[in-house]
C-alpha cells in the first residue's frame, strides 16, 4: 500500500522569500511524503535573491522557484491541498481564495526577513533565522502522527506548531 502524499501550500503575501524558503525546505525534508508549493496574495514576480542564499547555506536547490499568485491554486484543475500555511502576519489577515479540497489551515508567522536593514552580513542573518524558524517548524509538522490524529487535533497541532520552532541556531 502506498502512503499518501500531502499537498502543501504556503503563502505570504509577495511569495518572494519566506514561502519560497518553506516550500524548499518541505520538498527536502517531506521525502516525498509532502509536496510542497508556494504562493502570494500579491506576488512580487521576483525570488528574493538572500531567500536563494538562505537556501544555499542550507544545501537545498535553488533553482525553479518563482514568484506567483495564490490564484493558480484556486482553479478546479490545481493539485488537491491538504494544508494551507500562512507564514507572513499580512497574508494571515487577507481573505483568502475558495481552496479546492477544504484543506486544513494554519497561521505560521515569521518575521519578514526582507524588510531588516543593516549591513549585507545583519540582513543575511535575518535571512537564516527565518529559514531556520521554517525549517523548525516543518520538522514538527513531518513529526505529527498525521494518519493517527483526527481533524480538531491535527488543527490544534498545526497552530501551535506557528508559535513554536523559533530559533536562533544550526
Amino acid at each position: 500500500m502506498t502512503e499518501k502524499t500531502y499537498n502543501v501550500l504556503f503563502i505570504c503575501t509577495g511569495n518572494s522569500a519566506r514561502s519560497i524558503m518553506a516550500e524548499a525546505l518541505m520538498n527536502h525534508a517531506g521525502h516525498g511524503r509532502f509536496k510542497a508549493f508556494s504562493a502570494g496574495s500579491h506576488p512580487t514576480g521576483k525570488v528574493n535573491p538572500l531567500a536563494l542564499q538562505a537556501l544555499t547555506w542550507l544545501h537545498l536547490p535553488t533553482e525553479g522557484y518563482r514568484s506567483k499568485s495564490w490564484d493558480e491554486f484556486a482553479q478546479p484543475d490545481s493539485p488537491r491541498l491538504d494544508f494551507v500555511l500562512t507564514v507572513c502576519d499580512n497574508a494571515a489577515g487577507e481573505v483568502c481564495p475558495v481552496w479546492p479540497g477544504q484543506p486544513m489551515s494554519a497561521h505560521w508567522g515569521v518575521p519578514d526577513p526582507a524588510a531588516a536593514e543593516g549591513s549585507d552580513e545583519e540582513r543575511m542573518r535575518h535571512f537564516h533565522d527565518a529559514a531556520l524558524t521554517l525549517k523548525r517548524r516543518i520538522e514538527l509538522m513531518l513529526a505529527l502522527p498525521l494518519a493517527r490524529l483526527d481533524a480538531l487535533s491535527l488543527q490544534h497541532e498545526l497552530r501551535e506548531i506557528g508559535k513554536t520552532g523559533k530559533t536562533a541556531a544550526v
